[in-house]
């Protein structure tokens, strides 16, 4: 396979992804963001963009309206919902021959719907809903179209990758002190709180909300699950039958975050939440440029944001 079409359907399975979890995130914050007097509302937002990657330096705080055009619309952003469908439909197209017809039908309807779409707060609501829908339908039509080869490896590479880092996003996004969400309200930005609610049953409280998003083997939008998929996906792109410890650096990377979370033990979990976040976050940074410099024939790492059209 060219390095150029792996590279466009790693960053498919990345954008896809972005947009789905930065939807879930803005969805979760916006109605008690609506509800906040003006002075609160823009420092929540400020804080909101400052998590997603989204903030500029040096601005002045951002209102609720700043923060639904750059979260959500603004399609030259490469953090936000828009400007994330919009570079990955731009992947597709680049990778044409390579994705199924559906995969492409479906992005590019996507994309061509992007701008009908109110953009006030109860517009955005509904955005955030159909992003969620259009989303879904993406990565089901991938799942069930593409063969299990390495291109859709790739793409299963950077949706998992990506879905690691967004989880570890919503739980900075929904840190107590600063953005005031209840555990309830974490577990739907992830839609885990059926989920939750089935595995817990009677046990209910912030501390166990963490400890499943964050270390829960069997949800798939977990951290040590999305890590988990990330070293499946490396080892099935290129596996190593050796006696010895050696292997690639986006798996040492990625495992070395994974093991430390499984056999990490905490009495205090939520106190250390912050420090394993960022922990995770980095291994994410880290290994997307070892994935670049291995596969896709750049000197240079990419940044979060990615190659855009």
């Amino acid at each position: 396979m060219l390095s150029r079409i792996a590279e466009s359907l790693f960053w498919i399975g990345r954008y896809v992804e972005r947009a789905d979890g930065t939807a879930r995130i803005l969805d979760v914050h916006l109605e008690r963001l609506n509800q906040l007097p003006l002075a609160e509302q823009r420092t929540v937002s400020t804080n909101l963009l400052a998590v997603m990657g989204v903030n500029a330096e040096g601005e002045a705080p951002a209102g609720l309206q700043q923060l639904l055009h750059r979260m959500a619309f603004d399609i030259q952003q490469g953090n936000s919902i828009a400007g994330s469908l919009a570079a990955a439909r731009e992947n597709a197209r680049r990778a044409r021959e390579t994705v199924s017809a559906p995969v492409w039908e479906s992005l590019n309807t996507t994309w061509n719907g992007l701008t009908s779409h109110r953009q006030d707060v109860v517009g955005t609501y509904r955005f955030c809903t159909w992003v969620i829908e259009r989303t879904a339908t993406v990565q089901g039509l991938a799942d069930s179209t593409m063969s299990r080869d390495d291109s859709w490896q790739f793409m299963a590479l950077g949706r998992a990758l990506e879905r690691a880092d967004m989880t570890a996003r919503m739980l900075a996004s929904g840190d107590e002190e600063a953005f005031r969400l209840s555990w309830a309200n974490m577990l739907r930005c992830a839609g885990a709180y059926e989920s939750f609610l089935r595995s817990r049953r009677a046990a209910f409280g912030d501390s166990y909300a963490v400890e499943f998003l964050l270390l829960d083997r069997l949800f798939p939008r977990s951290v040590v699950s999305s890590l988990r998929q990330v070293e499946q996906a490396l080892i099935a792109l290129d596996p190593e039958y050796t006696r010895t410890g050696k292997m690639d650096q986006a798996r040492r990377l990625v495992g070395q975050a994974r093991t430390f979370l499984e056999y990490h033990h905490s009495e205090d979990l939520l106190a250390e939440l912050p420090e394993h976040l960022e922990r995770v976050q980095a291994a994410c940074s880290e290994a997307s440029n070892a994935i670049t410099v291995k596969y896709f024939a750049q000197a240079a790492g990419q940044a979060w944001t990615g190659e855009q059209a």
